[in-house]
């Protein structure tokens, strides 16, 4: 493929960031320099999530890309062959497979969304209120029958308002919000949502709630204000109570309770542009505080002074939290 067009230069930047890397030989400055590419621009790291999901289909894939073995170095023209192969693919994979209708293409198209470490709030056409966290992605659909937000990363606060049609002598319309597990439909409330890889979290503060697992809708389940759970496409609950602490983000704070230090360096790891690793050797390390959002490399430097960990800053983009010692 020859990189003409700025889609065409970044699916060939991807493509050659993903054999990079996979090369035996490959090094942590390849590594970090490779995450500062994906932190520069959005772009980037949909073409890299894009990438990394066409080539882990390799049943599915023609021939320069089957082919090769990325646990070894390619001759330098069965490599140029794989790399033009897969940006080509990025460009314009065939239909039905993977393309638009991948997560990483759905998210960069969403109508709103933040960056890593940008927090905001939206106003909706209803005076709803919605607070996107860091790395959130939603869409927002509005017609004459429903309301819906369609969550397709990270997570979002929502205090809804009145349907306006009401004013009208209309019926009012339900609001909705849609992630991949299924539904949740709200009953005049304040309640927080959150994407994970698995499954959907919802937490209640005002009103209630009622979730619909996408492939069990007769399995739904009411949350009334103080209640949390999570649900996957086929199964909700149990419930649990709702953390009050859980959006504190909303004002640039992390509140964690005796969390383990690999779901701490997780949590923080959304908040910053590129990546933060914790060595399982620290990872069951407990951990409690309010962090300061705005600054993560502080709260990094902090840690040292809590527990016995070591930060090691491979670049500005690559951080390991790792014993002392090590």
């Amino acid at each position: 493929m020859n990189a003409t067009t700025p889609e065409q230069k970044i699916a060939l930047a991807a493509a050659e960031w993903h054999f990079r890397l996979r090369e035996a030989g490959a090094d942590p400055a390849a590594d970090a320099a490779c995450a500062a590419w994906r932190a520069a621009d959005p772009r980037h790291e949909a073409a890299w999530a894009k990438a990394e999901r066409i080539a882990g289909s390799f049943a599915g894939l023609p021939g320069a890309i089957a082919l090769p073995a990325l646990d070894r170095r390619l001759r330098p023209n069965a490599r140029r062959q794989a790399v033009k192969a897969l940006a080509a693919l990025l460009v314009a994979a065939p239909a039905g497979w993977l393309a638009w209708h991948s997560q990483p293409a759905r998210q960069l198209l969403a109508g709103e969304r933040t960056a890593s470490g940008e927090r905001r709030r939206i106003t909706l056409a209803d005076g709803s209120r919605v607070h996107l966290n860091s790395a959130t992605a939603v869409d927002v659909e509005f017609d004459e029958k429903r309301r819906v937000l369609r969550l397709q990363r990270g997570e979002i606060f929502i205090d809804t308002a009145v349907d306006p049609q009401l004013a009208a002598g209309l019926p009012a319309r339900p609001f909705v919000v849609e992630t991949d597990a299924g539904s949740i439909r709200a009953l005049g409330t304040r309640f927080l949502v959150r994407q994970d890889d698995t499954h959907s979290r919802v937490a209640v503060y005002q009103g209630a709630v009622e979730i619909r697992p996408r492939r069990a809708v007769d399995r739904q389940l009411r949350l009334d204000a103080g209640e949390q759970a999570s649900f996957a496409a086929d199964a909700a609950g149990p419930l649990a109570a709702a953390d009050p602490r859980a959006a504190d983000w909303r004002d640039g704070r992390l509140f964690v309770r005796e969390m383990r230090l690999a779901d701490f360096a997780a949590e923080l790891g959304r908040h910053r542009p590129g990546l933060l690793r914790c060595d399982p050797a620290v990872g069951e390390q407990r951990i409690s505080g309010a962090f300061e959002l705005a600054d993560t490399d502080a709260i990094l430097a902090s840690l040292p002074e809590a527990l016995p960990v070591k930060v090691v800053y491979r670049s500005r983009y690559w951080v390991t939290l790792t014993a002392p010692d090590a």
